[in-house]
């Protein structure tokens, strides 16, 4: 079961797509995030979804919202997706403890190996304001992450 709404999101430390540490807490009173996690990288759904959030990357990722985005994948795997994709926020290795943050958070399936279709909008207090998750085949809607940021 996914964490709250009103909780507080649990910290981590992941490595991006460029094998550099990332830390939710650095973000803590500076910026908000929109913590996106996904299955894995180069399937149809979760290149859908996150070339989406590049084409609203303007309004996702400012000096007010930092996108991260998830998955199992290897860092090595994580930048060539990247690059391939032109998606220039960061992509974190949960890879190792393998799915341990998306555990921490309610969003792994033990039978799958890999992270459903979670995402948690943290405030800059680090209090988790919104969430929705989908099945794997289930696309979310980004336009949805720009109303709830709106309203915060």
């Amino acid at each position: 079961m996914a964490i709250e709404v009103g909780s507080k999101a649990p910290d981590f430390e992941l490595k991006n797509q460029h094998g550099e540490p990332v830390r939710l807490s650095d973000y803590r009173g500076a910026k908000n995030v929109v913590l996106v996690f996904y299955p894995f990288a180069f399937t149809g759904v979760c290149t859908g979804e996150l070339c989406a959030i590049k084409e609203e990357l303007p309004r996702l990722q400012n000096d007010d919202v930092q996108i991260l985005a998830v998955s199992v994948d290897s860092p090595f795997t994580l930048r060539v997706f990247g690059e391939r994709e032109g998606l220039e926020y960061p992509l974190l290795s949960d890879f190792w403890p393998h799915g341990g943050v998306a555990t921490a958070y309610g969003v792994f399936d033990d039978e799958k190996g890999c992270a459903v279709r979670g995402t948690f909008v943290i405030d800059k207090e680090g209090v988790v304001r919104w969430s929705v998750v989908n099945g794997l085949p289930d696309a979310r809607d980004e336009q949805e992450y720009l109303k709830v940021l709106a309203s915060l």
